[in-house]
């Protein structure tokens, strides 16, 4: 499996790349690959969702079928990838029954979506560290409790490269 450390790309950029590393991953030109971004803050269109910077994104484009994962089972993975990359920094993050991402403190701290093409991964996350609370409360669904991030956890802001690094770690030993 390979990394790509990003940095700050805008969104369209990046899922262009990713959508393009899915076919070159499906046709077997590249190995399975983790993507690893920030983001300008951007809203997206669909589903209201939100990428600013202060978020970790993550873009594993994976051949599920070789790997014999379900894509359910592949977004429960990398939700058990994120636990183990907070652990370090003793945040207790946990799944929810019936809702997606990970919470810690009652609050979501990270989301996970999944979408597979032809056995290929596209799924994502965001990893909130240093971010726009406000911002993401913007686009909390009406009864949800909100978001938090590591940053409002720990009581001070974190080395967004450092968190990432934890991250791609944690997909190498997983993985």
């Amino acid at each position: 499996m390979l990394v790509r450390h990003l940095g700050l790309r805008p969104l369209r950029e990046v899922l262009a790349l990713k959508t393009s590393l899915m076919r070159r991953r499906g046709a077997g030109e590249v190995p399975d690959i983790l993507l690893l971004a920030q983001h300008p803050a951007v809203y997206s269109r669909g589903e209201p969702l939100y990428h600013g910077p202060g978020q970790i994104a993550g873009y594993p484009i994976f051949h599920l079928r070789e790997r014999d994962l379900t894509p359910r089972a592949f977004e429960r993975s990398v939700e058990a990838v994120l636990i183990e990359a907070l652990r370090p920094y003793e945040i207790a993050a946990a799944r929810r029954r019936g809702r997606s991402g990970l919470w810690a403190g009652g609050r979501r701290i990270a989301e996970v979506s999944v979408s597979v093409r032809n056995g290929i991964s596209g799924l994502s996350f965001v990893l909130n560290v240093n971010c726009d609370l406000a911002a993401l409360h913007l686009v909390a669904a009406r009864g949800d409790p909100g978001w938090t991030s590591m940053a409002e956890i720990l009581g001070q802001p974190q080395d967004e490269t450092q968190v990432a690094k934890a991250v791609a770690e944690a997909f190498l030993r997983y993985f």
